[in-house]
């Protein structure tokens, strides 16, 4: 299946999401930025997950797309299958190889990848060697929107709001 230029496949196994139990703890304020990074943030595992999206999901084609030694690769890929962000299905007995094929947690990182093209085509490049089109037609230009009002969120009408008790906006609340 294509969608907005990247490719999905239906993935038959039972997905759960990672256990953040067996994580190292992370220093500094409780953040699921901090944690979504520390399984997904390396450089490779983010252009391992764009060149399954692009539908290279085989391991030679994903090592050769995103330039990485293929160690790099393998480890990442290994990572991010404990994640529960791809799973590997075999394609061929003998030698045995594999395909790899994002999860739903996988697939939930394309807005993410697609903000950090975008971004990256403004403030980090001169070219742009890869455009992405809607299906009705326009080069994608997304918008954060709410769904609840259907307004378009800007930064400004954003307000934080700390869910743990010993931290505040400015760091570690302090017991009095």
């Amino acid at each position: 299946m294509t969608e907005g230029g990247w490719t999905f496949a239906k993935v038959s196994s039972e997905w759960q999401p990672v256990c953040m139990d067996a994580l190292p703890r992370i220093p500094g304020r409780p953040c699921s930025m901090a944690s979504a990074l520390q399984l997904v943030g390396e450089r490779w595992s983010l252009l391992t997950i764009r060149e399954i999206l692009l539908g290279n999901r085989r391991f030679d084609e994903i090592a050769r797309n995103t330039g990485a030694p293929r160690d790099r690769i393998a480890a990442r890929l290994k990572a991010l299958q404990s994640a529960g962000v791809v799973e590997r299905r075999q394609y061929q007995d003998r030698p045995a190889r594999f395909e790899y094929f994002l999860t739903p947690a996988g697939r939930e990182l394309q807005p993410v990848l697609q903000a950090l093209m975008l971004w990256g085509d403004r403030w980090a490049r001169d070219d742009r060697p890869l455009v992405l089109e809607h299906d009705c037609g326009h080069e994608l230009n997304p918008a954060w929107v709410c769904r609840h009002c259907g307004r378009e969120i800007h930064g400004r009408d954003l307000t934080q709001k700390v869910q743990n008790p010993d931290w505040t906006l400015a760091g570690p609340a302090t017991s009095e």
